[in-house]
C-alpha cells in the first residue's frame, strides 16, 4: 500500500522554496512491503523544473534520504547539459514500529548489508512502482527510463554496500553505481564480495568508490578502507570501469559530499552512450568466454525432466553428485571396482545469501575435468581440485536448470519453461579419456 503525503500548505511552501532551485520534492510513504515484512519506507521523489513528462527521465536512487546535496548538484548539472534530465528518488531504510509509534525494529543492517539480490527485487517490485504512480504538483506522470546506463544507484556506509549489491544482481535495473565509505566488512558476508568479482564474468557497471585511511567504524567486523581497496582491486582485475577516491577522512559523509558534482560528472560523461562489459584478468574465464559470444539466447521452449545430480569423471574414475538442495557442495566419490568410495565434499560453492538454499540442480563435466554446477547464483565451474574459478549469471529469468549440456563450442541449459544456448570456448568430454592433469594446486 502507498500512501502520498500532501498538504496545501506544505505544497505552496514546497513550489515557493524550489522554484529558484529548480527542483520540487514529494514526499511518500510505502507500507506493507512483501519482502520486508510489517515495514514503513519513507521517501521523498525529486523532480527537476526541466522534467516534462513526456519522455522517460533517467533514475537517481539515494539512499538514507537526501544525502551530499544531491539536490542542489543535480538542479546545477542538468542546467549546464551535464547530466541528463533525472527523477531521484531518496528512499530511508524500513523500520517497523508500534500502533503507538515506538520503533520495534530498524530494518537498516537487514535491508542494506545484506548480499542477497532481495534488496534489488523491492527496489524493482515496490518502491520505484511506487514512484511512478505518483504526479508532480502540475500533474505530471512519473515516467523512468528503462535502459540501466540511465540509473544510478548511490549509498553510504552500510548503503553503499546495498547499492553496490543492488547493480551487483541486477545490472538490468542500475548501470551506474557510487559507494562512499561503503561496509564491504563481516556483518552479513560483503567481506566476499570481492571474491566473487573476481570470479564472475564482467557486467556492464560503471562503479565509483571513495573511502578514507581513517575509516573504522567498527574494527570488530574489519578493516573499512580496507575492503573497500579489495572490492576496487577486484573491480580493476575484472574489467571494470571503476574509479576511486582514496583520502585519510573517517567514517562520514564529509568527502562523499565533497566530490559528488566531480562523480556524477564521471557518472555521466558520455551519455546517453550505455556502460559495456569490461575484459577479465580472470584466465581462466576469460579462455571459457568466446569472442563471438552473444549471451544466452532461448532457442526453444522448456522440458520436462528430472535434474541431472549425478556424473561420472570422463575418464571414468571417480564421479560427482548433489546430496540435496540445501548443500552448498557437490560430492565426489572413488569409482573403484564397480563400487563408490572415499566420499568428500569435494566441490567447495559460493552462496551469496545463506538464509537461502544454493539449489545445486544440475552438474555435468566438460573435457578438461571442471565441474560445471547450476546454481541459484549463476554457473560455478570448478576446477578439477573442486575450487569455484569462475562464475557464469544465468539468463535473466531463468526458472532453475534442469540440465547442462556441454557441447562443442556451446553450453546448453535446459529448464521446465525454457531452453537456453550460448557460446563458450569448450568441448563435450569424451567417455574414457582422461582430461589433462592440473596438477594439485
Amino acid at each position: 500500500m502507498i500512501f502520498i503525503r500532501f498538504t496545501l500548505l506544505w505544497l505552496c511552501a514546497a513550489i515557493a522554496l524550489n522554484v529558484a532551485a529548480g527542483h520540487t520534492l514529494i514526499d511518500g510513504t510505502l507500507d506493507k512491503s512483501d519482502y520486508y515484512g510489517g515495514t514503513t519506507h519513507a521517501f521523498q521523489v525529486y523532480v527537476p523544473d526541466q522534467y516534462d513528462g513526456k519522455r522517460p527521465a533517467a533514475l537517481y536512487v539515494g539512499l538514507d534520504g537526501v544525502l551530499c546535496h544531491a539536490p542542489e548538484v543535480m538542479d546545477s548539472l542538468i542546467a549546464a547539459g551535464k547530466m541528463p534530465v533525472t527523477i531521484g528518488v531518496f528512499l530511508q531504510p524500513g523500520v517497523v514500529k508500534a500502533n503507538d509509534g515506538t520503533v520495534l525494529r530498524y530494518n537498516r543492517c537487514y535491508e542494506f548489508d545484506s548480499t542477497s539480490g532481495t534488496f534489488a527485487r523491492f527496489l524493482e517490485e515496490e518502491v520505484l512502482p511506487a514512484v511512478e504512480q505518483i504526479k508532480t504538483p502540475r500533474g505530471k506522470p512519473i515516467r523512468l527510463s528503462r535502459r540501466p546506463g540511465d540509473r544510478m544507484i548511490f549509498g553510504l556506509s552500510s548503503g553503499g554496500i546495498a547499492a553496490f549489491n543492488a547493480a551487483w544482481h541486477r545490472p538490468d535495473l542500475f548501470g551506474k553505481v557510487f559507494t562512499g565509505v561503503g561496509t564491504f566488512v563481516a556483518m552479513r558476508g560483503g567481506n566476499d564480495l570481492h571474491a566473487l568479482v573476481r570470479k564472475t564474468e564482467p557486467l556492464a557497471l560503471r562503479v565509483y568508490i571513495q573511502d578514507g585511511s581513517n575509516d573504522a567504524w567498527n574494527p570488530l567486523f574489519g578493516h573499512w578502507y580496507e575492503g573497500n581497496q579489495m572490492l576496487a582491486s577486484a573491480l580493476q582485475f575484472a574489467g571494470y570501469d571503476v574509479q576511486c577516491d582514496w583520502s585519510d577522512g573517517g567514517h562520514n559523509v564529509t568527502r562523499s559530499t565533497e566530490i559528488f558534482p566531480h562523480v556524477m560528472e564521471w557518472m555521466w560523461r558520455d551519455w546517453p552512450a550505455q556502460p559495456v562489459p569490461g575484459k577479465t584478468q580472470n584466465n581462466f574465464l576469460q579462455a571459457l568466454l568466446a569472442d563471438d559470444d552473444n549471451g544466452w539466447t532461448r532457442i526453444s521452449g522448456g522440458v520436462d525432466k528430472r535434474p541431472v545430480t549425478r556424473v561420472i569423471y570422463p575418464d571414468l574414475t571417480t564421479m560427482a553428485c548433489t546430496q540435496g538442495e540445501d548443500e552448498n557442495f557437490v560430492w565426489q566419490y572413488i569409482l573403484q571396482d564397480s563400487h563408490l568410495t572415499c566420499g568428500e565434499p569435494f566441490y567447495w560453492l559460493h552462496n551469496d545469501d545463506p538464509s537461502e538454499p544454493l539449489r545445486v540442480r544440475s552438474i555435468t563435466f566438460d573435457s578438461n575435468g571442471n565441474l560445471w554446477a547450476a546454481t541459484r547464483m549463476g554457473i560455478q565451474i570448478c576446477d578439477q581440485n573442486g575450487r569455484v574459478r569462475a562464475i557464469l549469471r544465468l539468463p535473466l529469468g531463468c526458472s532453475p536448470v534442469n540440465e547442462i549440456i556441454i557441447g562443442n563450442g556451446t553450453v546448453t541449459l535446459s529448464t521446465e519453461d525454457a531452453t537456453w544456448q550460448r557460446r563458450f570456448n569448450v568441448t563435450a568430454p569424451m567417455p574414457g579419456v582422461r582430461p589433462p592433469s592440473q596438477g594439485q594446486g
